[in-house]
């Protein structure tokens, strides 16, 4: 039918069909499934659906009508946020909340006692009653507290709970549930809600993103490029990139130690990377804690996945950390250290037990990598610890450096952090051009700042001769091809750079944050380099995602390092 408004199958204009929102295909949809990179879900039917469809149009049977791409239904992504629902009903926000991020996986009309309702309250849920329902607003609010992520609540009839109410539910709301409020009869709610257009927002990004990255898992990807491809320059893109971590993760096989063994982001990441064979992954936290975290959000933890109660085996690590530091501690000092979930789990990295560890969701930088410089220092080989952003930019994946180590790197500690990057570029499959970032490009400018740079450049040149390194270069030089024809015509960097090395952490940071914000660039990281182990800090308003790809990160740099 569709076909028809390009003259049929059969047409010349016609090459082929994708088709959507697919039930019952032999392989499910996995929304969390991180390795899939567009063009590697091969597109197929069950024999008995290709049969039928082949009766109806023939033409499905030969080649030149190509089935481009059959993408499963995925109720996950079909999910609306509490705030497109407040749109649709025009409701009013008692409290917003979390109402532009929390999305809604299902609805519960609820016109019984809370008592006889209990299994409505889960992650995701709208929970839909009457105003004048104190018990399902009070089971609602239990249940917050108790760490469900409820969608939200939505109270109809008109009706408001009262002051008292409020207040005894103020916690929650705290949390971030969202409460919404309509007129209609919850009858003619549900009703409403079930028309509601499944349509994306034009202001919601993140799930347009969701969707084309699950789309194009799904595509004949060799087959466009065969049929439409353009000539496009070959870059590393971003989906190719995520694919490309999760799969070299899952063949090292590395064993992450998460300190922050009871924090739900975390938790539900362990569970992710344990699931798909991303590393093993050990949660430092106490068991009963961690169960009831994961129940309140609708998890189950693997039978496979490693929790160590750091009471039972601090005291393990006591005198090791003494003879670490033996200046600088004694039992009793060491003991109180090591009450710091993040300090043990740097001991068991130093000690062998696991290959890397990943913190940052609820400590600080400092927390993060003080234990770490202490404990496992730095590789024989350097003499700094530095960082990298992986920025993945609409059409490749770039490596800015340092934004988060060094505040005022001198040249040699500059020309260091060039080539930690430029390795790090290497070891995550992107070819390193490396542009020493200034004020100035060549020879133009004058003064101490782009002078550091211009001695940085010719210490990194003369350590690692066979690498393509290049400055001093402004960030448009570097980057924009026709700028760098102008401004750097021989430079074998300028126009092309993939690994930007800023000339200090002002710059630096300032940089990768205007970038991330203002372009809305998705980045990963920071990594730090130059350590003896592996050790990686967190946004601390990291999403479940950024912390799964900071543990492949992880455990390809302890991959890297034992090779």
């Amino acid at each position: 039918m569709h076909a028809r408004s390009f003259g049929g199958i059969s047409s010349a204009r016609t090459l082929g069909c994708i088709l959507m929102r697919m039930r019952n295909l032999p392989y499910g949809a996995e929304d969390d499934d991180l390795s899939a990179a567009p063009g590697t879900i091969k597109p197929q039917l069950e024999e008995p659906v290709l049969e039928e469809l082949r009766r109806y149009s023939p033409s499905l049977a030969t080649e030149r009508f190509h089935l481009i791409g059959v993408v499963p239904y995925s109720k996950a992504l079909s999910a609306p946020r509490t705030l497109d629902i407040a749109r649709a009903l025009n409701a009013r926000l008692l409290n917003e909340g979390d109402a532009s991020q929390r999305r809604v996986l299902a609805t519960s009309l609820c016109a019984r006692s809370a008592a006889n309702a209990l299994h409505i309250f889960q992650p995701g849920s709208l929970i839909v009653t009457s105003g004048d329902r104190d018990d399902v607003i009070l089971a609602a609010a239990l249940a917050t507290m108790n760490g469900t992520r409820l969608a939200g609540v939505l109270l109809t009839n008109g009706y408001m709970p009262n002051d008292k109410m409020i207040d005894l539910c103020r916690p929650a709301l705290a949390t971030g549930l969202p409460v919404l409020e309509v007129d209609t009869d919850s009858l003619t709610t549900a009703t409403h809600l079930s028309q509601l257009s499944h349509e994306i927002p034009t202001d919601d990004l993140e799930r347009a993103e969701r969707v084309a990255r699950f789309v194009s898992a799904h595509i004949d990807l060799e087959w466009l490029k065969e049929h439409v491809s353009r000539g496009y320059t070959r870059r590393l893109s971003p989906s190719a990139f995520r694919h490309q971590l999760v799969k070299l993760a899952m063949q090292a096989q590395k064993r992450i130690v998460l300190p922050e063994g009871n924090e739900p982001r975390t938790i539900e990441a362990a569970i992710i990377c344990e699931r798909r064979g991303i590393a093993r992954c050990v949660l430092l936290g106490n068991r009963e804690e961690i169960k009831t975290v994961a129940r309140h959000r609708g998890l189950t933890l693997p039978g496979s996945l490693t929790i160590i109660d750091p009471e039972s085996t601090r005291a393990d690590y006591i005198a090791p950390m003494v003879g670490l530091r033996r200046d600088k501690l004694n039992e009793i000092t060491a003991d109180a250290q090591l009450h710091d979930n993040v300090v043990l789990g740097t001991m068991m990295l130093q000690l062998g037990e696991v290959d890397g560890l990943v913190s940052g969701a609820v400590h600080t930088t400092a927390n993060t990598v003080r234990p770490a410089f202490q404990l496992i220092k730095t590789a024989p080989e350097y003499q700094q610890v530095s960082s990298i952003f992986f920025m993945l930019l609409p059409e490749q994946v770039v490596i800015y450096g340092d934004c988060a180590v060094n505040p005022d790197p001198d040249a040699e500690t500059l020309a260091e952090i060039a080539i930690q990057s430029a390795r790090s570029a290497e070891a995550f499959g992107i070819e390193p051009r490396v542009a020493m970032i200034s004020y100035s490009t060549g020879d133009s400018g004058t003064g101490a700042d782009v002078d550091k740079v211009r001695q940085a450049t010719r210490i990194a040149q003369q350590r690692a001769p066979h690498l393509a390194i290049d400055g001093p270069l402004q960030y448009d030089a570097a980057a924009i091809e026709s700028v760098g024809k102008q401004k750097a015509p021989d430079s074998p960097v300028a126009g092309r750079a993939t690994v930007f090395i800023f000339p200090d952490l002002n710059t630096g940071n300032t940089t990768y944050k205007a970038v991330q914000r203002s372009a809305r660039v998705v980045s990963v990281g920071p990594m730090l380099q130059g350590l003896n182990k592996p050790v990686n800090d967190l946004s601390r308003g990291a999403l479940v995602d950024d912390i799964v790809y900071t543990i492949a990160l992880t455990a390809i740099q302890s991959a890297q390092q034992e090779g």
